[in-house]
């Protein structure tokens, strides 16, 4: 049974999609869904002789027990640690080719029952100078799963970030709210009813710093993904 392929996006960086994206491949896997996962564009790599390691990539494809090539779950890599566009071109490297990254998906969601793709950053982080990975997920009908850092400021962040999808047109299954410390603050504590009150998008529950994704949470986005686009 063939599943919408999500995309996992965030407020920011440091919120936790790479940690989100594979606890769900990993709970995906243990139900018997054959998962695939997708890192299109990964920055920040490290060298590894003539070869970059994409360390997010890598982590996606062990949590999911994906057996395609690396080179097909992140086609393209960078050193710098900066949006994929100002990378390439700070690198004066190629930059990331929309059909590339089509060519592979589709190979992907061949293969596979469903497949998980991780962003970077944001949904207005540019891929390149021409195109967001809100671009992406619509050329490539991802539903999008956002997931916010759990501290001071990551209402606005929030807010602005799905009202931005849903003028884009994007198909949102919700948010999950994520803590990025083990420190509780006044924020942390009340974030998630006040998302709530102000976001009419699905709240898809909450995760405490380094937990795994609640059993609920997962049941949640299993049921909409089977959905459909």
């Amino acid at each position: 049974m063939k599943l919408a392929p999500l995309l996992i996006s965030g407020t920011d960086t440091a919120v936790g999609k790479t940690k989100t994206a594979c606890d769900l491949a990993r709970e995906f896997s243990r139900r018997g869904v054959e998962v695939g996962v997708m890192k299109p564009v990964e920055t920040g790599c490290e060298a590894l002789g003539a070869n970059l390691a994409p360390a997010d990539a890598i982590a996606l494809r062990s949590s999911s027990g994906c057996k395609a090539p690396l080179d097909t779950i992140c086609p393209y890599r960078y050193r710098t640690p900066l949006a994929p566009a100002a990378a390439a071109e700070i690198e004066r490297a190629q930059s990331p080719d929309f059909e590339v990254i089509k060519e592979r998906f589709d190979a992907l969601t061949r293969a596979h029952e469903i497949v998980l793709v991780e962003g970077a950053g944001g949904l207005a982080v540019p891929i390149t100078w021409e195109k967001n990975y809100a671009d992406l997920a619509l050329e490539l009908n991802l539903t999008l799963i956002l997931v916010v850092g759990n501290r001071l400021g990551c209402i606005n962040s929030a807010v602005l970030s799905l009202d931005y999808a849903a003028r884009r047109g994007l198909r949102i299954g919700g948010y999950i709210l994520n803590d990025t410390d083990d420190h509780a603050t006044p924020a942390t504590e009340t974030n998630a009813d006040s998302l709530r009150r102000l976001l009419s998008a699905a709240f898809l529950g909450a995760v405490r710093y380094q937990k795994p994704l609640a059993n609920e949470s997962v049941e949640r986005i299993i049921a909409l993904s089977r959905l459909g686009p």
